[in-house]
């Protein structure tokens, strides 16, 4: 694993699981999510997780379209590297999930490195009645869903998105996620440095569980040696405990509302600056640095914010 000297604040500002009966402070229209997206980056994230959605029923939706009317805001507020989903929404296409990404051509895009059982039913159980009529059932129907991220279509969002320029946020729900990465670095589909989320805590996926933190590490060190960063998410409650294991291990961390709601036992995060900032808070305390969009752009190998498509 490379140790950067500084940690790359990663914030996935609304993401796809989340509705916005969960929370008042989910971001969806997109004057929402160009103000929290640029109050993140200004907290102190150096990279901007983006996901779009309906602005009227907060439904998530992939169409570029969405994605133009908040990308150049961001980009025009603030430094942060621009990072868009090609997961998309739950039960899209591929063709969908990559449409908006293709437009952008972004520094940096999300890859799914598998397809997994992905249970979110239990998410809304909170909620006494949900605002939408969508909301119910899509958490519903994950009782009997798979998050498909076949080889054909890894390998088809690496070409084609590869071919912009675009690097990748590789999403890894279990440790055979990473033998697919490696699988991909062999053929020459993925190119080093990797940067590695690593993933805990969604029902189908790998447990949020310290030890496995650590497998993940060691498996990625003997697949990978010193071609990759580590990066971490977790979701709901294991979130903070989870990132900053990440930095104490020499990694990097995510948070956002997209993977927790929350700032603190049974406390609503207002935003996703507050979480930013609170992470913020620990690295430095820490006695460890955050990474500028500048620094992390080095790190990352990424083609600068000026060769994008919006």
């Amino acid at each position: 694993m490379r140790r950067s000297k500084k940690v790359i604040i990663t914030c996935a500002v609304t993401g796809s699981i989340h509705t916005p009966s969960m929370s008042p402070y989910l971001p969806v229209t997109p004057d929402e999510i160009a103000r929290d997206a640029v109050a993140a980056a200004e907290a102190g994230a150096s990279m901007l997780h983006l996901h779009a959605r309906d602005p009227e029923t907060g439904k998530p939706d992939q169409n570029p379209a969405l994605f133009a009317q908040f990308l150049p805001r961001i980009k025009q507020q603030s430094d942060a590297i621009i990072n868009i989903t090609t997961g998309g929404g739950l039960g899209m296409s591929l063709d969908e999930r990559l449409a908006a990404a293709k437009w952008a051509r972004p520094e940096v895009a999300s890859m799914n490195m598998g397809s997994l059982n992905f249970n979110i039913s239990g998410a809304g159980g909170r909620v006494e009645a949900f605002k939408h009529a969508w909301e119910k059932p899509y958490l519903e129907m994950t009782k009997d869903f798979i998050l498909s991220n076949t080889f054909a279509q890894i390998e088809r969002g690496l070409k084609e998105l590869g071919d912009l320029g675009t690097r990748f946020e590789f999403e890894c729900y279990d440790v055979g996620h990473l033998y697919n990465l490696a699988h991909f670095a062999d053929r020459g589909l993925a190119r080093p440095p990797f940067f590695l989320q690593c993933i805990f805590g969604i029902l189908g996926g790998i447990g949020a569980d310290p030890e496995n933190l650590l497998h993940m590490r060691t498996i990625a060190d003997r697949l990978f040696g010193n071609d990759y960063y580590l990066s971490v998410l977790a979701a709901g409650r294991h979130q903070m405990p989870f990132v900053t294991m990440s930095a104490i291990l020499g990694g990097n961390v995510r948070v956002g509302l997209e993977d927790s709601l929350y700032a603190g036992r049974g406390k609503l995060a207002t935003s996703n600056a507050e979480q930013v900032a609170k992470i913020r808070r620990i690295i430095e305390e820490l006695s460890l640095e955050i990474a500028s969009p500048t620094e992390a752009r080095e790190i990352l190998q990424t083609k600068g914010p000026h060769d994008v498509g919006f």
